[in-house]
């Protein structure tokens, strides 16, 4: 049985406000998320401030643009020292492969992970941008370009896990964000997936937002999950 990783996401546009979730969380049981919202209006302190709480980093920028742009920004994320970094698979195997050129020039070497299709998506919103298949199919194929372009990572829903598990290798990696607890709602995620359920279907690494950062002891709400899914 793999070990489940968490990843706490700051998604918040304040350092005072990072900084007091973080302060709050034990990096025995999780690791944090830094995504563009806090990126953007922070900057590159903030993941300093959260390797010297002793932290694993998630930079989630989720970078798609052209080829060497993308290379260039992914040397420039590893540098920082992160632990893991992401790239959205539709910007295809050539700037998939730079990417991982890009990565593989710092002397850090953090885990680069492809993402597939956004939980916020589902079959209706895709097909109002113009991609009338079934959603599984761009899915499945994103997943396999990702495998072939390297990569070892890849972020999808909990509810695609079924699909993808059979068809990727074995060491293959699962990043699951969407994860809400059974009170929850779902805000603006539409695919999303419960702890248990998600480590269940295979889940290596979960993304956990609302449920953690937006209670009074996200450390307990944290406990809790790991002791479900251990």
């Amino acid at each position: 049985m793999h070990k489940l990783q968490i990843f706490v996401a700051l998604d918040c546009s304040s350092e005072l406000d990072a900084k007091k979730i973080t302060n709050k969380l034990d990096p025995e049981y999780c690791g944090i998320k830094v995504g563009k919202e806090l990126f953007t209006a922070v900057g590159p302190k903030i993941i300093d401030y959260i390797h010297n709480k002793g932290f694993k980093v998630f930079l989630d920028l989720k970078y798609h643009d052209i080829p060497n742009t993308v290379k260039k920004a992914c040397k420039n994320a590893a540098d920082l020292g992160v632990f893991m970094l992401n790239i959205h698979a539709m910007g295809g195997s050539e700037m998939m492969l730079s990417a991982k050129e890009g990565v593989d020039q710092s002397l850090n070497k953090p885990v680069l992970i492809g993402v597939t299709i956004l939980t916020s998506h589902d079959q209706k919103s895709l097909k109002n941008i113009g991609y009338d298949k079934p959603i599984n199919r761009y899915i499945k194929n994103l997943a396999l370009n990702v495998k072939d372009c390297g990569l070892d990572v890849v972020v999808c829903s909990a509810n695609d896990l079924n699909i993808l598990i059979p068809i990727l290798p074995k060491n293959f990696h699962f990043v699951t964000p969407g994860i809400r607890l059974d009170n929850n709602k779902k805000h603006d995620q539409q695919r999303v997936s419960s702890p248990e359920d998600a480590n269940i279907l295979g889940a290596t690494m979960l993304g956990i937002v609302r449920s953690i950062t937006e209670v009074p002891n996200p450390l307990e709400v944290l406990t809790k999950i790991q002791l479900k899914v251990k």
